[in-house]
């Protein structure tokens, strides 16, 4: 049994943790002075100013005194230790017992490397997305057998406005009522989970003005988290009927973006996208 004047192992998770950041830190990097340094990183005081907190409730904090923070406090220590993504979420979870309402981040494109990954899908159409359905990247294949996203002007390539006033989009979508109906549902979740829904206002309004269906799918309230494993049709006007087999990957590092794999589903209709690929069709 453990002594009852001695604290058990990880008692004190939160304050340790906040140490450790904060001697990571460098003064000199924050324009902070290096007179009379002790110890390495910032000093407690420092980071209370930076977070605009009491340097005494700071320094309960580290000691594990007195209630746990609020997230709003929680926030702007986040900030003032220069947290990234992952580190802030450590913090809200060891201090609160759970993770920090989603903050979204709009994606302003992708990394070479990301890209690489779409090409080498050579024959399986591929594109990268946002939360709020804004298309940042794409394959020669999705070019090819899906629409020609380069054409569309960058601010309005944004799949859900493609999928109901793109009038393309409905004839090459064999399912298109069913696959748009999904899509709507699963745009409404994606969108309040990435915490999102300010910045898609003029976009729905626009599209409930403008798109009866979409207006009609929208008034359903219906959410959705995962498509699932299904197939789509693509009606191309030169391939005919091509099947694929739709995937969806959360990219890692980067929970603002999901990797869409359309894979052929046989080998007819692999030949088909390679054709298509290659440019052997008109």
């Amino acid at each position: 049994m453990l002594d009852q004047t001695t604290k058990p192992p990880f008692a004190n998770l939160l304050g340790d943790y906040l140490r450790d950041r904060r001697t990571r830190l460098d003064p000199a990097a924050l324009g902070l002075s290096l007179v009379r340094r002790r110890t390495p990183g910032l000093r407690r005081e420092e980071v209370a100013s930076r977070a605009n907190v009491s340097a005494t409730w700071y320094t309960w904090l580290e000691q594990g005194r007195g209630g746990a923070p609020s997230a709003h406090v929680l926030d702007r220590i986040a900030k003032a230790l220069l947290l990234t993504e992952a580190e802030r979420e450590h913090l809200f979870l060891i201090a609160l017992g759970r993770p920090p309402e989603v903050r979204y981040q709009g994606a302003d494109g992708i990394t070479p490397r990301l890209q690489r990954v779409l090409d080498a899908l050579t024959f399986s159409p591929a594109y990268i997305k946002t939360s709020t359905w804004d298309l940042v990247a794409w394959n020669r294949a999705a070019e090819v057998v899906l629409s020609a996203y380069g054409d569309i002007e960058p601010d309005k390539r944004n799949l859900i406005r493609h999928i109901f006033l793109g009038g393309h989009a409905r004839q090459k979508m064999v399912h298109w009522e069913r696959d748009a109906r999904a899509v709507v549902a699963l745009f409404r979740a994606e969108v309040a989970r990435a915490g999102a829904a300010g910045r898609v206002t003029a976009l729905v309004d626009e599209l409930r003005q403008t798109s009866p269906d979409f207006d009609r799918f929208w008034r359903e309230n219906d959410v959705s988290q995962s498509y699932g494993e299904i197939a789509k049709t693509v009606n191309h006007p030169q391939a005919g009927p091509i099947l694929l087999d739709y995937s969806s990957f959360s990219v890692d590092g980067r929970p603002d973006l999901d990797l869409i794999i359309y894979t052929p589903a046989t080998e007819e209709d692999r030949e088909k996208v390679k054709a298509l690929v290659e440019g052997r069709m008109g």
